[in-house]
């Protein structure tokens, strides 16, 4: 019985493999001590493992996203502008809305917030009034349908009785004003809240430096032909 029961020993021990060394073969008997223990776990244990692997796996992804995002809104900053014209960006939003280039540098950092709806929003509704009077309704059936509508696939945050208004001048007389109370909220929406996160933002503060340098070396460049 002892001869039996040590050959049955030797037949459960992990096969040292010293190719490696001794902590080669003290990692494969912790291998497989731990696979001994996983089997006797019942198996709806082992799924909530799986399920929280997949779970870390998810969360661990975000960040991945929210860099490339991050790299394009820096990409998007890199627009040389001069400090004077990021200055009247910092102190006034609607400055912000009026630049050209304010405004694709404000989309790069609302990209990077996955919040770009509301200005494409903005933008929808600022070329639905230049659109003529023939295209005016299917132009407006489609912003609402993309942007207004519950659970339309662009979506932006408005109160049920602006969606409602909204959908009833829609559907009683167009105009170029359909649109206009629901834009006014988003614009004050976006001034109030992205706005705020963006000026503390690191494409902000990326914006500052380039056009700081920029502006710096300008004037270095016109003392030196100036002295020349």
């Amino acid at each position: 019985m002892k001869d039996g029961n040590r050959n049955q020993d030797l037949e459960t021990q992990p096969s040292a493999d010293w190719s490696g060394g001794r902590d080669t073969f003290k990692v494969r008997s912790n291998q497989l001590t731990m696979c001994k223990g996983l089997a006797t776990l019942p198996a709806t244990c082992l799924k909530s493992a799986k399920d929280i692997k997949h779970k870390i796996g998810f969360l661990l992804q975000k960040p991945e996203s929210q860099t490339v995002s991050q790299k394009q809104t820096n990409k998007e900053t890199k627009r040389v502008v001069s400090a004077a014209e990021v200055e009247k960006w910092k102190k006034s939003f609607t400055a912000l809305m009026n630049s050209e280039d304010g405004r694709e540098v404000f989309a790069g950092f609302l990209r990077s917030e996955f919040s770009e709806e509301n200005m494409e929003f903005l933008n929808a509704c600022q070329e639905f009034k230049q659109v003529s009077a023939a295209k005016m309704a299917v132009k407006a059936k489609l912003i609402f349908d993309r942007y207004v509508e519950v659970d339309s696939p662009k979506q932006v945050n408005l109160d049920a009785t602006t969606r409602e208004e909204t959908r009833q001048n829609l559907e009683a007389s167009l105009s170029a004003s359909i649109f206009d109370e629901a834009e006014r909220l988003i614009h004050v929406l976006l001034e109030k809240d992205s706005y705020r996160r963006f000026l503390r933002s690191r494409a902000m503060q990326d914006l500052c430096l380039l056009s700081t340098g920029h502006s710096t070396g300008t004037q270095q460049q016109q003392k030196k032909t100036a002295g020349g």
